[in-house]
Protein backbone atom coordinates (compact mmCIF):
# COMPACT_ATOMS: atom_id res chain seq x y z
CA UNK A 1 0.00 0.00 0.00
CA UNK A 2 0.92 3.74 -0.92
CA UNK A 3 3.06 5.40 2.40
CA UNK A 4 0.67 8.63 1.93
CA UNK A 5 -3.25 8.01 1.41
CA UNK A 6 -5.94 10.63 1.38
CA UNK A 7 -9.28 9.99 2.81
CA UNK A 8 -12.33 11.73 2.17
CA UNK A 9 -15.37 11.62 4.04
CA UNK A 10 -19.10 12.94 4.10
CA UNK A 11 -22.24 12.36 6.19
CA UNK A 12 -25.82 13.63 6.22
CA UNK A 13 -28.76 14.15 7.61
CA UNK A 14 -32.15 14.91 6.48
CA UNK A 15 -34.06 16.60 9.17
CA UNK A 16 -31.03 17.44 11.18
CA UNK A 17 -31.65 15.60 13.33
CA UNK A 18 -32.91 13.47 11.21
CA UNK A 19 -32.24 9.89 8.80
CA UNK A 20 -28.34 10.41 8.66
CA UNK A 21 -25.65 8.46 6.94
CA UNK A 22 -22.09 8.96 6.08
CA UNK A 23 -19.77 7.87 3.58
CA UNK A 24 -16.07 7.60 3.39
CA UNK A 25 -13.33 6.61 0.88
CA UNK A 26 -9.34 6.32 0.44
CA UNK A 27 -7.55 7.32 -2.45
CA UNK A 28 -4.35 6.61 -3.67
CA UNK A 29 -3.02 10.60 -4.31
CA UNK A 30 0.00 9.65 -6.80
CA UNK A 31 -2.96 7.87 -9.21
CA UNK A 32 -5.99 9.09 -7.49
CA UNK A 33 -7.94 5.37 -7.68
CA UNK A 34 -10.27 5.25 -4.71
CA UNK A 35 -8.70 1.90 -3.04
CA UNK A 36 -11.88 1.06 -0.59
CA UNK A 37 -15.08 3.06 -0.10
CA UNK A 38 -18.02 2.86 2.45
CA UNK A 39 -21.24 3.78 3.86
CA UNK A 40 -23.28 3.55 6.95
CA UNK A 41 -27.02 4.51 7.96
CA UNK A 42 -26.03 6.00 11.62
CA UNK A 43 -30.54 6.30 12.34
CA UNK A 44 -31.17 9.64 13.27
CA UNK A 45 -28.70 12.00 14.05
CA UNK A 46 -27.38 15.36 12.95
CA UNK A 47 -25.20 16.62 10.24
CA UNK A 48 -22.12 17.00 12.55
CA UNK A 49 -22.19 14.15 14.01
CA UNK A 50 -22.95 11.92 10.62
CA UNK A 51 -19.64 13.92 9.76
CA UNK A 52 -17.80 12.99 12.30
CA UNK A 53 -18.83 9.06 11.71
CA UNK A 54 -17.40 9.35 8.57
CA UNK A 55 -14.19 10.68 9.73
CA UNK A 56 -13.66 7.57 12.25
CA UNK A 57 -15.08 5.25 9.26
CA UNK A 58 -12.62 6.76 6.77
CA UNK A 59 -9.19 6.88 9.62
CA UNK A 60 -10.45 2.88 9.73
CA UNK A 61 -10.57 2.12 6.29
CA UNK A 62 -7.13 4.19 5.94
CA UNK A 63 -5.63 2.00 8.88
CA UNK A 64 -6.61 -1.26 7.32
CA UNK A 65 -4.90 -0.44 4.64
CA UNK A 66 -1.59 0.43 5.71
CA UNK A 67 -1.53 1.40 9.37
CA UNK A 68 2.02 3.41 8.94
CA UNK A 69 0.76 5.68 6.06
CA UNK A 70 0.61 8.78 6.37
CA UNK A 71 -2.81 10.16 5.75
CA UNK A 72 -4.50 13.50 4.60
CA UNK A 73 -8.40 13.95 5.14
CA UNK A 74 -10.41 15.93 2.79
CA UNK A 75 -13.91 16.94 3.29
CA UNK A 76 -16.53 19.71 3.24
CA UNK A 77 -16.94 20.57 6.92
CA UNK A 78 -15.22 23.62 8.07
CA UNK A 79 -16.74 22.42 11.90
CA UNK A 80 -15.06 19.04 11.51
CA UNK A 81 -11.62 20.28 10.25
CA UNK A 82 -11.35 22.71 12.54
CA UNK A 83 -12.14 21.20 15.16
CA UNK A 84 -10.29 18.28 14.25
CA UNK A 85 -6.94 20.75 13.36
CA UNK A 86 -6.89 22.09 17.18
CA UNK A 87 -8.16 25.69 15.52
CA UNK A 88 -11.80 25.05 17.34
CA UNK A 89 -13.16 23.92 20.47
CA UNK A 90 -16.10 20.75 20.22
CA UNK A 91 -18.83 21.91 22.36
CA UNK A 92 -21.07 19.39 21.62
CA UNK A 93 -20.87 16.23 23.80
CA UNK A 94 -21.60 13.62 20.62
CA UNK A 95 -18.65 15.10 18.62
CA UNK A 96 -16.24 14.96 21.69
CA UNK A 97 -16.59 11.33 21.78
CA UNK A 98 -16.66 10.84 18.17
CA UNK A 99 -13.13 13.39 17.86
CA UNK A 100 -11.91 11.62 20.81
CA UNK A 101 -12.37 8.11 18.97
CA UNK A 102 -10.59 9.45 15.19
CA UNK A 103 -7.55 10.52 17.49
CA UNK A 104 -7.33 7.03 18.68
CA UNK A 105 -7.42 5.41 15.16
CA UNK A 106 -4.10 6.66 13.63
CA UNK A 107 -1.31 8.42 15.32
CA UNK A 108 -2.70 12.21 15.02
CA UNK A 109 0.85 13.36 14.04
CA UNK A 110 0.25 11.75 10.95
CA UNK A 111 -3.15 12.82 10.23
CA UNK A 112 -3.55 16.37 8.44
CA UNK A 113 -6.71 18.01 7.24
CA UNK A 114 -7.60 19.93 4.29
CA UNK A 115 -11.29 22.08 3.97
CA UNK A 116 -12.69 21.05 0.46
CA UNK A 117 -15.39 22.70 -1.09
CA UNK A 118 -18.82 20.54 -1.72
CA UNK A 119 -18.29 19.76 -5.22
CA UNK A 120 -15.26 18.56 -4.91
CA UNK A 121 -16.46 16.03 -2.12
CA UNK A 122 -18.94 14.16 -4.89
CA UNK A 123 -17.69 10.54 -4.40
CA UNK A 124 -18.46 10.61 -0.32
CA UNK A 125 -21.54 13.23 -0.91
CA UNK A 126 -22.63 10.48 -2.93
CA UNK A 127 -22.21 7.25 -0.44
CA UNK A 128 -23.61 9.31 2.60
CA UNK A 129 -26.70 9.80 0.63
CA UNK A 130 -26.55 6.02 -0.71
CA UNK A 131 -26.32 5.01 2.89
CA UNK A 132 -29.32 7.86 4.02
CA UNK A 133 -31.06 6.66 1.03
CA UNK A 134 -30.82 2.39 1.93
CA UNK A 135 -31.51 3.31 5.93
CA UNK A 136 -34.82 5.10 4.88
CA UNK A 137 -35.55 1.93 2.70
CA UNK A 138 -35.02 -0.67 5.74
CA UNK A 139 -32.10 -2.31 3.45
CA UNK A 140 -28.57 -2.40 3.99
CA UNK A 141 -25.79 -0.06 2.08
CA UNK A 142 -24.61 -2.08 -0.62
CA UNK A 143 -21.34 -0.98 -2.79
CA UNK A 144 -22.30 -0.55 -6.71
CA UNK A 145 -20.37 -3.96 -8.19
CA UNK A 146 -17.65 -3.68 -5.65
CA UNK A 147 -16.10 -6.90 -4.85
CA UNK A 148 -15.84 -8.73 -1.35
CA UNK A 149 -14.01 -5.97 1.52
CA UNK A 150 -10.70 -6.93 2.92
CA UNK A 151 -11.71 -6.95 6.04
CA UNK A 152 -15.01 -8.53 6.69
CA UNK A 153 -15.58 -7.53 10.04
CA UNK A 154 -15.05 -3.48 8.73
CA UNK A 155 -17.72 -3.66 6.39
CA UNK A 156 -15.33 -2.18 3.51
CA UNK A 157 -15.18 -2.88 -0.08
CA UNK A 158 -12.71 -1.90 -2.25
CA UNK A 159 -13.12 -0.24 -5.46
CA UNK A 160 -10.65 -1.49 -7.03
CA UNK A 161 -10.85 -0.93 -10.95
CA UNK A 162 -8.74 -4.01 -12.06
CA UNK A 163 -11.51 -6.53 -12.03
CA UNK A 164 -14.87 -6.62 -14.01
CA UNK A 165 -17.23 -4.47 -12.00
CA UNK A 166 -20.85 -5.22 -12.44
CA UNK A 167 -23.25 -2.29 -13.73
CA UNK A 168 -25.40 -0.67 -11.20
CA UNK A 169 -29.03 -1.12 -11.53
CA UNK A 170 -30.66 1.44 -13.24
CA UNK A 171 -31.97 4.28 -10.76
CA UNK A 172 -35.22 5.19 -12.04
CA UNK A 173 -38.51 6.26 -10.73
CA UNK A 174 -36.77 8.73 -8.40
CA UNK A 175 -37.32 12.32 -8.47
CA UNK A 176 -33.86 14.07 -9.86
CA UNK A 177 -35.20 17.86 -9.39
CA UNK A 178 -37.70 20.09 -8.34
CA UNK A 179 -37.48 23.31 -9.90
CA UNK A 180 -39.63 26.35 -8.85
CA UNK A 181 -39.91 29.48 -10.87
CA UNK A 182 -40.16 32.79 -9.18
CA UNK A 183 -40.67 36.42 -9.16
CA UNK A 184 -38.34 37.31 -6.48
CA UNK A 185 -35.02 35.40 -5.99
CA UNK A 186 -33.97 37.17 -3.02
CA UNK A 187 -37.29 36.73 -1.47
CA UNK A 188 -37.80 33.00 -2.21
CA UNK A 189 -34.36 32.36 -1.15
CA UNK A 190 -34.82 34.06 2.25
CA UNK A 191 -38.15 32.12 2.99
CA UNK A 192 -37.86 28.65 0.77
CA UNK A 193 -34.14 28.57 0.69
CA UNK A 194 -33.22 29.13 4.78
CA UNK A 195 -36.33 26.63 5.25
CA UNK A 196 -34.52 23.96 2.95
CA UNK A 197 -31.12 24.33 4.33
CA UNK A 198 -33.07 23.96 7.91
CA UNK A 199 -34.18 20.49 6.36
CA UNK A 200 -31.17 18.82 5.77
CA UNK A 201 -30.70 20.47 1.71
CA UNK A 202 -27.23 22.18 1.76
CA UNK A 203 -26.57 25.13 -0.93
CA UNK A 204 -25.50 23.43 -3.87
CA UNK A 205 -24.82 26.06 -6.70
CA UNK A 206 -25.55 29.77 -7.35
CA UNK A 207 -26.28 31.62 -10.49
CA UNK A 208 -27.07 35.13 -12.02
CA UNK A 209 -31.06 34.04 -11.79
CA UNK A 210 -31.03 30.86 -9.49
CA UNK A 211 -29.92 29.22 -6.79
CA UNK A 212 -29.93 25.07 -5.64
CA UNK A 213 -29.85 22.95 -2.55
CA UNK A 214 -29.55 19.40 -2.10
CA UNK A 215 -26.88 16.90 -3.69
CA UNK A 216 -26.77 14.75 -6.83
CA UNK A 217 -29.11 12.73 -5.38
CA UNK A 218 -31.96 15.31 -5.53
CA UNK A 219 -32.00 18.96 -5.63
CA UNK A 220 -34.31 21.57 -5.76
CA UNK A 221 -33.97 24.74 -7.44
CA UNK A 222 -35.37 28.24 -7.14
CA UNK A 223 -34.87 30.63 -10.29
CA UNK A 224 -35.95 33.67 -11.97
CA UNK A 225 -35.51 35.59 -14.99
CA UNK A 226 -37.43 37.02 -18.37
CA UNK A 227 -39.08 33.92 -19.09
CA UNK A 228 -40.95 33.84 -16.14
CA UNK A 229 -44.78 34.81 -17.23
CA UNK A 230 -46.82 37.66 -15.82
CA UNK A 231 -49.49 36.79 -13.03
CA UNK A 232 -48.07 34.96 -10.26
CA UNK A 233 -48.44 32.03 -8.48
CA UNK A 234 -51.53 30.02 -7.10
CA UNK A 235 -51.28 27.16 -5.87
CA UNK A 236 -55.27 26.37 -5.87
CA UNK A 237 -54.89 26.79 -9.88
CA UNK A 238 -54.03 22.96 -11.63
CA UNK A 239 -50.41 22.41 -11.31
CA UNK A 240 -48.30 21.49 -8.55
CA UNK A 241 -50.17 22.21 -5.07
CA UNK A 242 -47.56 22.22 -2.40
CA UNK A 243 -43.92 20.57 -2.14
CA UNK A 244 -44.15 17.94 1.54
CA UNK A 245 -41.27 17.48 3.26
CA UNK A 246 -40.60 14.86 6.26
CA UNK A 247 -39.30 17.31 9.01
CA UNK A 248 -38.06 14.68 12.16
CA UNK A 249 -40.05 14.13 15.24
CA UNK A 250 -43.45 16.19 16.02
CA UNK A 251 -41.07 18.50 18.58
CA UNK A 252 -38.83 19.13 15.48
CA UNK A 253 -42.04 20.18 13.36
CA UNK A 254 -43.57 22.87 15.42
CA UNK A 255 -39.79 24.28 16.27
CA UNK A 256 -39.34 24.70 12.60
CA UNK A 257 -42.80 26.08 12.26
CA UNK A 258 -42.21 28.48 15.13
CA UNK A 259 -38.84 29.20 13.52
CA UNK A 260 -40.39 29.58 9.91
CA UNK A 261 -42.31 32.91 10.70
CA UNK A 262 -39.18 34.67 11.25
CA UNK A 263 -38.41 34.26 7.69
CA UNK A 264 -41.81 34.81 5.50
CA UNK A 265 -43.88 32.13 6.22
CA UNK A 266 -47.34 31.58 7.19
CA UNK A 267 -49.20 29.14 9.00
CA UNK A 268 -51.90 28.08 7.47
CA UNK A 269 -54.95 26.14 8.54
CA UNK A 270 -54.36 27.50 12.03
CA UNK A 271 -57.65 26.49 13.43
CA UNK A 272 -56.97 23.08 12.74
CA UNK A 273 -53.34 22.54 13.53
CA UNK A 274 -51.51 20.62 13.49
CA UNK A 275 -54.02 17.87 12.01
CA UNK A 276 -55.42 19.65 9.09
CA UNK A 277 -54.39 16.44 7.31
CA UNK A 278 -56.17 14.45 9.25
CA UNK A 279 -56.12 12.61 13.06
CA UNK A 280 -53.22 10.50 11.80
CA UNK A 281 -51.03 12.79 9.84
CA UNK A 282 -49.00 15.29 12.36
CA UNK A 283 -47.94 18.35 10.25
CA UNK A 284 -47.46 21.83 9.57
CA UNK A 285 -48.60 23.59 6.26
CA UNK A 286 -46.48 27.14 5.43
CA UNK A 287 -47.33 29.47 2.98
CA UNK A 288 -44.74 32.07 2.14
CA UNK A 289 -45.58 35.65 0.69
CA UNK A 290 -45.21 34.51 -2.74
CA UNK A 291 -48.22 32.32 -2.14
CA UNK A 292 -45.81 28.76 -2.14
CA UNK A 293 -47.06 26.10 0.37
CA UNK A 294 -44.61 23.56 2.19
CA UNK A 295 -46.12 21.09 4.64
CA UNK A 296 -43.50 19.43 6.99
CA UNK A 297 -44.70 16.34 7.89
CA UNK A 298 -43.64 14.52 11.40
CA UNK A 299 -42.46 10.81 11.43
Amino acid sequence: MPARLVVEADGGSRGNPGHAGYGALVRDPDTGRILVEKAAYIGKASNNVAEYSGLVSGLELARELNPQAAVHVKMDSKLVVEQMSGRWQIKHADMRVLAAKARKVLDPRRVTYEWIPRERNKDADRLSNEAMDAGMAGVDWKPRGAAASPSKASGASPATHDAPVQEAPRRVGRLHHVEVWTNDLPAADASLGWLLERLGFPRKESWKDGVSFGSEEFYVVLESGPDIAAGGHDRRRAGVNHLAFRAGTRADVDLMARRAASHGWTLLFADRHPFAGGPDHYAAYLENAEGFEVELVAD
